[in-house]
This record gives C-alpha cells, sequence and structure tokens, in this order.
C-alpha cells in the first residue's frame, strides 16, 4: 500500500514537528505544567496564527478541509512534545461535535471562535457509572415552555477550567443505557446553575467535575435531532481515539529511542548496558511495537477518512486495542531501562508513561475495545 503524504501533509507535519522541537522543550512543558492555567495562551494564539485549529474544518465552515490523515499526523507531532494545551477537548471533541451535528447556523456560531483561538471548548459527556458506555446517562434534559432545563453531573471534563462552551450529552427520552434518547446540547460554561470542582490529572493536563442544576436551555442549544445524538458523541469521540493513539505513537517513538541512547552511555560492568544481548532484545521489541502501531494508525486514518461507518469504527478500536497493549509495553520497559531515574519527576520518561497509562483509559480500554471490536 502507498503510505506517501501529499506535498500538503508533509509540511502540516514538519510545521507541528519544528515547533515541537525547537519551542517546547520538556523543562517548558513542566513549567506549564505548574502553572495555575496549566498551559500557555501565548501557545495557544501561535497554535490559532499558525492555522492549526482550522485543518480539520471544512472550508464551508472556515477551516481548511484536512481530514483524519491531518488529524493522525499532528497528534503524533503533539505527543512527541506532552504538548498540555487543549486541543484535544477543544477542536478536536466539542468542535467535532458541532462540527457533525450542528446546523449551518450553529456551525456559523460556534466554529469561527473554536478555529480563530478565541473560544475554548470541552465535551462533557463521562458519568461515574458509565464506564466507557456513552449511552449510560442520569443527565437529563426536560422539555419546558421556553426550551430545556438541564440537571446532572459530568466527571473528568478535560479542559472544564477553561473552557467558554460545554457541549453535553443528556437523556432526552428512554432509559438509562439505551443508545436512543440521548440529546447533544451546546451550554454556555458560566450559566447560571453550572458549577466546577477543577483539579490537574495525573498526565499534567486539567480537568473538571461539573454539575448542571436545573440550568435552563434555548430550543437551539440543541445539536442535530432531539433523541438521536448518540452518533454524534460517538463520532467525536472516535476522532479522539485517533488523536490520542497517535499522540500514544509519538510518545512511545520518543521513548524507544530516548532509551537507546541512554543504554549507548550507561556504562555497568565496565561496558555500555546496550552491549547486552538481553537489553538489545528488549529494545527491539519496543521498536516493533511502535512500529505495529503506527501500522494499525495507518489504517485507522484511511479507513475514517474514507468514510464513517462499520469498517473505521473496527479499524479505530483495533487500534486503541494496539494502542493500549504497546503502550503499556513499551513505557514499562523504558522504565525499567533507566532504572531508578526512570521514576523521577525530573526525567521525561517517567512523564510520558504516564501519559500512555491514561491514553489506554480514555475513550474505553483494551478490554472494552475488544468487546466492540468483536461486537461490529
Amino acid at each position: 500500500m502507498d503510505f506517501s503524504f501529499t506535498e500538503e501533509q508533509t509540511l502540516l507535519e514538519d510545521s507541528v514537528s519544528k515547533y515541537i522541537q525547537n519551542d517546547y522543550d520538556f523543562d517548558s512543558r513542566q513549567k506549564l505544567v505548574r502553572s495555575e492555567q496549566g498551559f500557555s495562551s501565548e501557545n495557544w494564539s501561535q497554535f490559532a496564527e499558525l492555522g492549526w485549529f482550522g485543518v480539520c474544518f471544512t472550508e464551508a465552515e472556515g477551516g481548511f478541509g484536512g481530514g483524519a490523515i491531518e488529524l493522525m499526523l499532528m497528534a503524533e507531532q503533539f505527543g512527541k512534545g506532552l504538548l498540555v494545551e487543549p486541543y484535544l477537548a477543544t477542536v478536536v471533541l466539542a468542535g467535532g461535535a458541532i462540527k457533525h451535528g450542528g446546523s449551518e447556523d450553529q456551525k456559523a456560531k460556534y466554529l469561527p471562535g473554536i478555529i480563530d483561538g478565541s473560544v475554548q471548548a470541552a465535551l462533557a459527556y463521562a458519568e461515574p457509572q458509565g464506564r466507557f458506555n456513552l449511552a449510560d446517562l442520569t443527565t437529563t434534559a426536560q422539555r419546558d415552555a421556553d426550551g430545556y432545563v438541564l440537571k446532572g453531573y459530568k466527571a473528568v471534563v478535560l479542559n472544564g477550567p477553561a473552557a467558554d462552551l460545554l457541549v453535553v450529552t443528556a437523556r432526552t427520552s428512554g432509559e438509562q443505557r439505551d443508545t436512543s434518547g440521548v440529546s447533544v446540547f451546546v451550554v454556555d460554561a458560566n450559566a447560571e446553575g453550572v458549577s466546577r470542582r477543577d483539579y490537574p490529572t495525573v498526565d499534567g493536563l486539567r480537568a473538571s467535575e461539573i454539575t448542571f442544576d436545573n440550568v435552563r436551555l434555548s430550543a437551539d442549544a440543541l445539536l442535530g435531532e432531539e433523541g438521536q445524538g448518540y452518533a454524534i458523541v460517538e463520532r467525536a469521540v472516535d476522532d479522539g481515539i485517533l488523536a490520542v493513539g497517535a499522540e500514544a505513537v509519538g510518545c512511545m517513538e520518543v521513548l524507544y529511542k530516548d532509551t537507546v541512547e541512554y543504554c549507548k552511555t550507561r556504562e555497568q560492568f565496565g561496558q555500555p548496558i546496550g552491549k547486552f544481548q538481553v537489553l538489545q532484545h528488549c529494545m527491539v521489541d519496543m521498536f516493533m511495537e511502535h512500529e505495529q502501531t503506527k501500522s494499525l494508525m495507518y489504517m485507522a486514518a484511511m479507513r475514517m477518512d474514507e468514510g464513517y461507518g462499520a469498517q473505521a469504527q473496527k479499524a479505530v478500536s483495533a487500534f486503541k486495542v494496539q494502542v493500549g497493549k504497546s503502550g503499556r509495553f513499551v513505557g514499562q520497559s523504558a522504565v525499567q531501562l533507566h532504572g531508578g531515574m526512570g521514576m523521577t519527576d525530573e526525567l521525561n520518561i517517567g512523564h510520558y508513561f504516564k501519559r500512555l497509562t491514561i491514553i489506554d483509559t480514555l475513550f474505553g480500554n483494551v478490554d472494552f475495545h475488544l468487546k466492540r471490536f468483536g461486537r461490529l
């Protein structure tokens, strides 16, 4: 198969790669993680100027007409830098839900702010009892004379602390786990009745627990048709899986390359530990796991660009399973071969491993996606 990229795709990849290498070193990233906001507004504005937020939106929506391949290329480079800016939450998840489910008027209202970087957003879909089931909802939206009344609770809302807009899933009809009866709403994060508890995540990002206490919404806050929102959020989450999976591929590449370099210089018994055959075998296994995952990444991106359906969903789930398995192996091996240093906060190895561990649990772990692949 031909895996070569177009000239535009290559230029995009080079642009992101050079930025990460030259302007996003590990020490700078750690300062951002320890800051109150958790990311750099200056970086965010620069990403907007570079046009990165508009890459995956159509020209009619104000973007550049890219697709899954472009998202994959960008996210892989983001993974190499352990990017903390909320690209995933704002552009891929919340922006993707509006892109896939919104009316033309809603797209015209919300997407320009996301594309130019002036608006931040978050997708509030997860609930504690739901595990990875997108349809398991206790949050409800009841019709009233003026629109809807939203009531419920959402957990681990990525970028919740900085979000201006919240894209929220709620049940408008049916039983708790029915895929029908799920609706999606765009909610002002500062609306009356919205309260947050903010916190840092293990991998250095920011998230919130959000409570909706009888939040009043106008009728035009509804994305798509009432009760038909499950397909919208499923598509946005599958885009998110491709993005975090590509991030994981970038993380794995850094881990295995840094580990090889370390083993060339770390001496034991009068010689570099990289000369010990058992460690050479381990490093080769790390390389192979990365390559296998990268191959599935290409397949998932191509399937998504061919058209979203059962084949694309299968490819995404297969990719997520491989990410979970390979990420754990590469991360654990990198920490082990670095010895005690691999456990320290001063070294980047442990931080990449933390991100891989969180990515494994985002949007469904290995077991969940094996079952989903089987169903499909």
